[in-house]
């Protein structure tokens, strides 16, 4: 490699400005040979909405509950919740939406430190928990939530201080980038949609799961994860959510797509609207998850979503003994 750093330089200030575009440039080489490790990406916000459930939901409605709004922190993200977020949009002036994303998290967490209580704590703690601290969620910043937060600073490489600012929250609700619990589920349709006896029906030839619908229901992405379009005669209009939890979760029949390929989704993010499209004999939203190579039976899984309760791993799932 040549560098040309510069030719009869003779002023001192000259020579000093040279040293310092060397340096510069030797720093810069040393990053991209691998000799310091550049910073991880950050992780991304989850977005949560309507239909979402989990301990994501659980933190925003606690941080929600701590800029006034008086809903239950009861890790269900249906109308109340939608309100409430509406509501301290606009106040802060973001797009009202109802919907919990990159935009709204940043203003929505609150920092919080040893000796203070409230709201806010709760919500650190929930995050704490889907770690594996096993914290009492008592909206009390002692001892105990204490070493659990310098314990995840220290896990993440982040600075120890032992106080919850935005660094910390982006790491302990975030997925992706070398950060986030990962906690957040959805259903794929608004929780008023159907009632819990559909997400356990059987299926008729193989491990999935159809639940009727009419044309025109928003679908939502059940985890978060990378999704493709489909556009077959089986499956008809789709997708194909390759999931962070290293599952890939597919949806069929739709009447539009509503986010093109490639596009990171959260749990909860509106994927299209449902139809009848492909190999359908009907209006009906059909839902499969394969891991491991197997299709999985979602009956369990949507079902806990829809109790409010953390579900099996995909991996976990049966992959027989739901069909008819």
């Amino acid at each position: 490699m040549f560098l040309d750093v510069g030719v009869g330089l003779i002023s001192a200030t000259g020579v000093s400005r040279t040293w310092v575009a060397i340096a510069a440039i030797c720093a810069a080489l040393v990053v991209s040979l691998g000799l310091v490790q550049s910073a991880a990406a950050a992780p991304v916000w989850p977005v949560i909405g309507n239909g979402s459930s989990g301990p994501d939901v659980t933190a925003a409605q606690y941080l929600l509950r701590s800029h006034g709004h008086d809903i239950a922190a009861d890790s269900e993200f249906g109308p109340a919740t939608e309100s409430a977020t509406v509501a301290f949009q606009q106040s802060r002036g973001y797009a009202a939406d109802g919907v919990i994303g990159a935009e709204t998290w940043p203003g929505l967490i609150v920092t919080v430190r040893e000796g203070e209580s409230g709201d806010a704590v709760a919500a650190a703690q929930t995050a704490l928990n889907t770690y594996g601290y096993g914290l009492t969620v008592d909206g009390r910043f002692g001892p105990a939530t204490a070493a659990a937060v310098t314990s995840f600073q220290n896990d993440k490489g982040l600075s120890v201080d032992g106080i919850i600012g935005p660094e910390t929250w982006q790491n302990l609700v975030g997925h992706g980038g070398g950060g986030g619990g990962g906690g957040s589920y959805s259903l794929p349709i608004a929780r008023d949609a159907l009632s819990r006896g559909y997400y356990n029906a059987p299926h008729h030839d193989y491990p999935a799961l159809d639940l009727p619908v009419g044309t025109g229901t928003p679908v939502y992405s059940v985890r978060s994860g990378v999704a493709n379009q489909i556009d077959n005669d089986r499956c008809g209009l789709g997708y194909e959510v390759v999931g962070d939890d290293g599952a890939t979760y597919y949806y069929c029949h739709f009447s539009a797509h509503g986010v093109g390929s490639g596009a990171r989704v959260g749990s909860g993010t509106q994927l299209g609207l449902s139809g009848s499209t492909g190999n359908s004999t009907g209006p009906h939203l059909h839902i499969e998850i394969t891991a491991g190579g197997a299709n999985r039976c979602p009956q369990s899984f949507l079902s806990a979503v829809y109790d409010g309760t953390t579900p099996p791993a995909a991996g976990d799932l049966p992959t027989g003994g739901c069909i008819e």
